[in-house]
């Protein structure tokens, strides 16, 4: 029964809190910002004199035509319309989509993630080492971690979604982020370490 729970509580650790680590680290780089106002300057271009200001490369020295004439268009050099110039994506890899399933993941992983302090306080009763240092001090960390998920990273995480913001805000959840996924990484250093462990691997 022992190693039953023992390989539950790892493989869950693995599955359901590595998923949420992952899931709560990614999400602040796909979650959408808000845009930026438009600049007032760029709204108004002042018309040229020239009806075409940029003669075609191709054409060599010719003439530039007097004020006032029309200038037919020749469609020169179609493979590359004026209108169809490379777009910059301001947002970066923003996309809501990924950052709602971001979202929930974080959510349904961490529910599972139950699972590993129920197996693990199991497994120490079991063994008998519910006393020993390294136990209640994990004990301690995923209570930590389980009250920053759901007080701190899921709802930041939800109000993003309804409401997008500055980059602030998701730098702040980054950080959040980054703590509990340190948190658990202790937690997993004090199952290898056992500090004050009175009891054989």
């Amino acid at each position: 029964m022992e190693h039953v729970l023992l390989s539950v509580h790892v493989l869950a650790a693995i599955v359901f809190v590595g998923g949420s680590a992952v899931a709560s680290s990614l999400f602040p780089r796909y979650a959408p910002v808000a845009a930026a106002p438009a600049s007032p300057d760029r709204t108004a271009v002042p018309a040229s004199p020239d009806p075409d200001p940029d003669p075609d490369p191709h054409a060599g020295t010719a003439p530039t035509p007097h004020a006032g004439t029309a200038v037919p268009d020749t469609g020169a050099d179609p493979a590359l319309p004026t209108d169809t110039a490379p777009a910059t994506d301001s947002a970066g890899e923003r996309n809501r989509a990924v950052a709602v399933s971001m979202h929930r993941i974080t959510r349904g992983y961490a529910l599972f993630g139950l699972v590993v302090p129920v197996a693990g306080i199991a497994l120490a009763i079991m063994q008998g080492r519910m006393g020993e240092i390294w136990i209640n001090v994990s004990m301690a960390l995923t209570l930590i971690a389980g009250l920053l998920l759901a007080t701190q990273i899921y709802p930041r995480q939800r109000e993003a979604l309804r409401r997008p913001g500055g980059s602030r805000p998701l730098r702040t959840l980054s950080m959040l982020a980054g703590i509990y996924n340190l948190v658990w990484a202790t937690v997993v250093v004090l199952m290898i370490v056992r500090p004050g462990s009175e009891a054989g691997a």
